[in-house]
This record gives C-alpha cells, structure tokens and sequence, in this order.
C-alpha cells in the first residue's frame, strides 16, 4: 500500500505505525487530552482506537496521520481525514498530546492535512465535529478558516454527545490562502 508522508516545517505527517502507540495511550489516558476524544481510558481501551486508525489507513487509504516532531522523532498527536461510516462528512479531526499543546503544531498539521484533503483526496468540503464546550479546538478551527455551521449529530453510539459542524468548502480554503 502505497501511504502518504507529508513534511512541515517543523513536522512529518504519516501513517501510525508500532512504535507510536505509547505516546497515543499516553494522550488517550489524560483526563484533559482525552477530554473530547473519548474521555480518558485504560491503553487496552486506547489500543482499540489506535488499531482502528491503522486499520482505516489500510482498508480505505484515509485515517488521521501520525504528528511526528522532526527534530526529536517525538509522536505529537493524530490529525488529518478521517471519513467513519455514517459520519456527517468528511472531517479533519486531531488530537494532541498533551505537551504538543499550545506550540503551533497544530495549526501546522492540520492545514497539511486539509491541503492533502483537497489537493490529493478530492474532497469538495471538510468538516470538525467539535464539542460545544471544547474552546481550544473551537480556536483552532477559527484560526483554518472554519466556521460554526451549526449543531450535528454523530452515528451511534456516539448520537448523545452534543457536537457542532465546523467547516469550510474547498472553495472557501482556496481563497484564504491566497488572503
């Protein structure tokens, strides 16, 4: 399987591989890291998720990538097109490790990732699916050029948590980054 590497100033985006499951149990056993990505949980619990984005990788060639540091070879958080069935469209989502917070990296990663959204995948829209409550994503969907469009509801089991539709059309990125 032919899997994307895409390299940042300060980073390289890539599928998950082995060696990043510590840092992944790490961030998904934080109870504010995890917060809105599925609350904290055990690594038996995390190793599920973990292999589920692997596993999307190689069955539909799109999942979040891997956000590695250059300089360090640190795993930094999971970010990029991630499309599970039912979902109300095609979302860039992330997740961060608790010390790649506040630095940048993820406005870093995530504008790659859309840019590899439009430019590679063809997507004509992208979409975050964002906990009302979750300012820090809420900022950083504001600083890619994404709006509130509104509440949405997920597939089950996740139909009860209350989440709003950000996004922009493909449209709408091309010309922000010509601004």
């Amino acid at each position: 399987m032919n899997t994307p590497v895409i390299e940042t100033a300060r980073l390289t985006l890539r599928p998950p591989a082995m060696e990043d499951f510590p840092r992944w149990a790490e961030m998904m056993a934080d109870p504010e890291a995890a917060k809105f990505i599925g609350g904290p949980m055990p690594a038996a619990t995390a190793w599920r998720g973990f292999m589920t984005m692997a596993g999307a990788w190689s069955l539909t060639g799109v999942g979040m990538f891997s956000l590695i540091e250059r300089d360090t070879g640190r795993w930094l958080g999971r970010i990029g097109p991630w499309t599970p069935l039912d979902w109300p469209g095609t979302e860039v989502g992330w997740g961060l490790h608790p010390e790649a917070q506040g630095k940048g990296y993820g406005v870093e990663a995530a504008t790659a990732a859309i840019d590899y959204a439009f430019d590679v995948l063809g997507w004509t829209d992208v979409i975050h699916c964002i906990d009302p409550d979750n300012t820090p994503s809420q900022r950083l969907a504001e600083r890619l050029g994404s709006r509130n469009l509104g509440p949405t509801r997920l597939p089950p089991p996740f139909d009860t948590v209350a989440v709003d539709r950000w996004g922009q059309s493909r449209e709408q990125w091309r010309a922000r980054a010509r601004t």
